[in-house]
Order: C-alpha cells, then structure tokens, then sequence
C-alpha cells in the first residue's frame, strides 16, 4: 500500500460506511431509525458526514463552514429523524474494514472503563441526577466503550443514562455482542472483579483477562488469604449459589443471588450476580507487585505462564490509555461543547466522535514522524491538531491526502513515559449554548 494513498482509502472506507449503514433495510431495534423520506438539502448522509466533522462551536458557524445554507431550527428538526443506531453501526462497519493489526504478542489489548458526559439540564429526562453537591440537579451520559489501546481506536460503546449507570452489565453486554476472532485481552480496573466477571471472560471464545483487584479486606476471599508481598500464584476456587453442609465441608464460596421468588430476603442480604451453573470451578492467576511509591499492587489474570510478571505489569499500565482517550474525546473531538439537548441527540455526538477519532488515529499511525538524535524524548502527531486537520480533510471532496500527512508530521510532542503526576479530579459542568466562542 502507498503509505501516501493511506488517508484516501481510510476516508473512502468511512464514507462507505456511513453509505451502507444508512441503507441497511434490516435493523435490529425494529424502528424507522433513518426516516428521511422527503427530499431535503440536508440528506442523511450529509446529516451524518455534518455530525463527524462538527466542532465545539456555535451550531450556525459549523453549518456556514459546512457550506450549508440552512438554519439551525432546520438541523435540529432533521437530526431528530436520525437515530443515534445509525451513527453506532457506522462505528462497527467502519472498524470491520479497517486494519488495526497492533497485538502484544499476538494479542489485541482492549480496555473497558466508564465516563460521564454533562448535558444540558432537563429534569424529565431519564439521566436527570440529583446530588448533595448540587442539589438543583443535572444530567449526565455514562459511556462505557471498549477500546484497543495499542491501536488507539473504540470498538464498541454501552451508553446509559447516570442513574442507571451499570459499568458491569456494560461490559458483559459487550462480550457478548463482540466477535472475539483472535487472541483478545480485556484490561480493567477495579471496580469490574467479580467471579461472575471472571466466569463471562473465560468462557468468552479467544479472550483472556487482566483485571486489577481489591487486596484489603474487602477483596475477594482467596486473595485476601494471600500474604502482603510481591507473588504470582494460581488460585484454584468452587463458587456455589446453595450452602448445604457438603458445600461448606468443601469450602466453596457462596454467592447469594436472591433466586428463590418463594423467599422472603433481608433488605440488609447483598446479592450478587451469578449467570453459570453452580458448583462452577475456576483457575485464575493473581500476580502482585511492589510500585514505585512504595504500595503493592494486585492484579488477577488468566494468561498463560509464558507472560512474565514484567509483562504484566507493562499490560496492565497501557489501560492508562483509555484515561488518555476520554480526555481527548472531551476536549479533542469536542464533546463538552454538545450542539444537542436530548439524550438521543447526545449520543448521536458521542458515537460521532468516536467514528472522528478512529479516523483520526487510523491515520496519525502512518505518519512517519522524523526523530532527531539530538532529542530527549521520541515525538508523535499532536493529536489535537490531528483531530483539526483530519476533519478539515473528511469534510473537502476534493482534499490532498499527502499535504494532511506532511502538515499532521509538522504538529507533534514529545512522548513521556512513566510519568506519576497526581490525578486532579474536577466535577466539569456543561457549557451552556449561549457562551460557546465563535472563533
């Protein structure tokens, strides 16, 4: 392949996509998901090529930069007849024809965490939340994408409204609906251990899993008999959702599921999620290691022997990717400047930027960045002026694809790895429409 030609046949695989997921006359959900039957100057693929290349500014200068000549009362009254289901199968059919071919050691790392996206309050919606902080209340999106972190590209994303936010359920939807092809290592953090979790991961086809646990005494039962040092063992367990006296003779770990419909359960009786038979027997490894700050930090895995505790713990580190990838979504690819109020509107944008930023990383990996001996640090595309650029290019018929490359190879920064910066946390609202800058 002509490494000049690459942005060319990246776009016309996107644009194709868009065209086929428009077209496609069998869809899942059973609804009128692209109801364009009049004809109008804004079609749906120009409504879906519109919503790709949109930026943070006010709605009537992203339609004058489009070149199109309609109101703003006009797209919005035409975006409402195009499901947000669309903009998701674009994503899948886009990342179906793409080659996204990085493996660690034949494997594709992909990461699963979970972010709120803010949107304009409206109390009768489904993802209204109230909070002791902010007592008159707000709404918010909570996106759970799984994302291949060596490619830098999402694969597929579960959105739910906050209050019914379901990180787990997120992820076990995914497992299901993905087609784990070739090896495929899930990398997550705590919050997503469970035996449930780990039982959905090993009897996913080609997948294993690395999964960051808790190691007080609130961890799992086998892991907290683990003494407090440096070790890689393989735990061997029996999870039961019965406690009979042969169950509790042969030290199985109950699992509390509130199946029975003909009993009464105490409000103060946790239950958990247990979807396999019971007894289930599972082997997993549990590595922990010793970090910088002086803290252990302990991990459960099901990948083989042949992967050194090193390696782990490398594996384990690049999950930082996906932290790394909601910050660009946000402020790179615009979604805390959302051009929609409603929560399908919404979600329209947040599966546009996704498509925008697997453009953007499809192409950034073919720029062949010069490195100076001279240089302290390698350099890589400066993925804000990638993002820039590579919309101005989808959105040209008639674009340069070797000036984007040469221009994206202009704009880089330095790679800094093993940086331990303290993580500052804000609550970000949203930017309200009336004070968005037109520049």
């Amino acid at each position: 392949m002509n490494e000049k030609n690459v942005p060319d046949i990246i776009k016309a695989e996107l644009i194709s996509a868009i065209s086929e997921a428009i077209a496609n006359p069998d869809r899942e959900f059973g609804e009128q998901e692209c109801n364009f039957l009049r004809k109008r100057k804004l079609t749906a693929e120009k409504m879906v090529r519109l919503l790709l290349s949109m930026q943070g500014g006010i709605l009537n200068k992203e339609l004058y930069e489009a070149g199109i000549s309609v109101t703003a009362s006009a797209f919005v009254q035409r975006r409402s007849k195009l499901s947000y289901t669309v903009l998701e199968e674009v994503l899948e059919r886009f990342n179906t024809v793409s080659e996204d071919d990085r493996t660690y050691k034949g494997y594709r790392v992909f990461a699963v965490d979970g972010t709120a996206v803010n949107m304009a309050r409206n109390p009768e919606s489904s993802s209204f939340v109230y909070s002791d902080y902010n007592p008159k209340g707000y709404n918010q999106l909570h996106v759970n994408p799984l994302y291949d972190v060596l490619n830098k590209t999402y694969q597929h994303c579960v959105i739910q409204p906050q209050p019914q936010q379901d990180e787990i359920g997120a992820l076990l939807f995914m497992l299901a609906w993905y087609d784990y092809k070739g090896k495929t290592l899930i990398v997550a953090d705590r919050g997503y251990e469970s035996y449930n979790v780990f039982a959905h991961l090993m009897e996913t086809p080609n997948t294993d899993f690395l999964i960051r646990v808790k190691q007080d005494n609130s961890a799992m039962r086998d892991i907290k008999k683990l003494p407090m040092q440096e070790l890689d063992v393989d735990i061997s367990c029996t999870i039961t959702t019965t406690q009979t006296n042969e169950d509790k003779k042969n030290g199985y770990i109950f699992i509390q599921t509130h199946s029975d419909k003909n009993r009464a359960y105490s409000n103060k009786t946790r239950a958990g999620r247990w979807d396999f038979p019971s007894p289930y027997t599972m082997k997993f490894r549990v590595v922990r290691f010793m970090l910088d700050t002086g803290e252990y930090e302990t991990l459960a895995t099901s990948l083989p022997r042949n992967f050194t505790l090193s390696e782990i713990k490398e594996l384990y580190h690049s999950r930082w990717g996906i932290e790394t990838a909601f910050r660009e979504l946000k402020y790179g690819l615009g979604l805390v400047n959302l051009h929609g109020k409603k929560d399908d509107y919404v979600k329209q944008e947040i599966f546009a930027s996704m498509i925008m930023s697997n453009f953007c990383s499809r192409i950034a990996g073919r720029v062949a960045i010069q490195q100076k001996n001279e240089n302290i640090h390698e350099y890589k595309v400066n993925f804000k002026m990638a993002v820039y650029l590579c919309r101005k290019f989808f959105r040209a018929e008639n674009a340069d694809a070797e000036k984007l490359l040469r221009d994206m190879a202009r704009y880089t920064e330095p790679i800094r790895p093993n940086r331990q910066d303290t993580r500052n946390i804000k609550s970000k609202s949203f930017v309200g429409f009336v004070y968005r800058v037109l520049a």
